[in-house]
């Protein structure tokens, strides 16, 4: 019987050339997750909006020389895992929600391994309805039937310490320099619609608590700190507040900004295009004095560190769910885990 363990982390995926744009973006809105709509007005929302959404999309992976870095930067952080798993019997799989390689393509790949467990592990520290849950429910629809392993979950790790401190050492990278008054922090997180917060979706939530973790790993009691939302399209109300309200107003106040990526570990396009350029064109009219973007966590040996951590803890658990930080189940008990909730149903 074969001893093997595979991972398979989760991630959203982006195209990998402009004519993969449109199908990228049909499969995103095509999601029952993002439009909550029954098939097939769903499908023709989904043909409509990336038609109409191409174009403007195509300008923007334009500036990221036509492609999104996301595939290589996850495969980049599978890799650092397997390394600091160091396991030969450990294979770290990478799978994208959106474009390739998608949930049937790795299935397939992770049936051939054959292996004993299975530990799936999303790269979204903080749960969401639209993100983790989706990226499960597709995983369980092309593995029913192919794969016979027994499956693990880490449905999220908000305030795991590997992540805090990985993040926390960012913005110390750009505070160690600095000079003049003291800066306000604002952690950007992608939107969700209110809606789905309304309807129970736990992520606002776990994104205060990576703040305020953050905040408190920093020790510096003499930083403003605001948490913000980013990227949100159509004309639903989205959680807030706003980042690029956020950015107007330091501008107003004459107030130097860190920006920090929290509910981002890998650099892409809402990063590199939509934090370092349109953000920091809009600080520079809104009268922002200073404009400084903390990187993402990335490879972070602390925060592969936590991945490995956490890919232990569900390896060792009776349960069939995990997360949280400190070896609880999401908060206070198995019933406070958003997939005991039934989100993954």
């Amino acid at each position: 019987m074969t001893d093997r363990t595979a991972v398979v982390l989760f991630n959203l995926g982006g195209p990998d050339r402009p004519e993969s744009i449109r199908p990228f973006l049909f499969n995103l809105f095509n999601d029952p997750a993002i439009i909550r709509r029954p098939w097939p007005a769903r499908w023709a929302l989904a043909r409509l909006i990336s038609w109409r959404r191409a174009a403007e999309a195509g300008r923007i992976y334009e500036r990221l020389g036509g492609r999104s870095p996301l595939l290589e930067q996850t495969e980049a952080q599978a890799r650092a895992l397997e390394r600091e798993l160091a396991d030969p019997g450990t294979r770290v799989f990478v799978s994208m929600r959106y474009w390739h390689p998608m949930a049937d393509e790795v299935v397939s790949e992770v049936a051939r391994f054959d292996p004993a467990r299975v530990v799936l592990l999303p790269l979204y520290p903080q749960f969401s309805s639209s993100t983790t849950a989706s990226s499960f429910r597709d995983w369980d629809r092309a593995a029913r039937g192919a794969i016979e392993a027994s499956t693990a979950r880490v449905c999220c790790y908000p305030e795991a310490p590997g992540f805090v401190e990985a993040a926390a050492r960012r913005i110390s990278d750009i505070l160690r320099d600095w000079e003049g008054p003291g800066p306000r922090i604002l952690y950007s997180a992608h939107g969700v619609p209110k809606a789905f917060v309304e309807a129970g979706d736990p992520y606002e939530e776990q994104v205060e608590r990576s703040a305020a973790a953050i905040r408190r790993a920093l020790r510096r009691d003499d930083l403003e700190h605001v948490v913000c939302y980013q990227s949100r399209v159509g004309p639903l109300e989205w959680i807030g507040p706003y980042t690029d309200r956020e950015i107007e107003r330091a501008g107003s106040e004459g107030k130097p900004l860190i920006v920090a990526p929290i509910a981002f570990v890998s650099e892409h396009s809402e990063t590199l295009v939509e934090l370092d350029e349109d953000y920091r064109e809009l600080a520079r009219e809104s009268g922002v004095p200073v404009y400084k973007r903390a990187a993402t966590v990335g490879t972070d040996a602390a925060f592969i560190g936590a991945l490995a951590g956490l890919v232990g803890r569900a390896l060792g658990s009776s349960e069939a769910v995990l997360g949280g930080s400190d070896g609880r189940i999401c908060g206070t008990g198995a019933g406070d885990c958003p997939l005991a909730a039934g989100y993954a149903a």
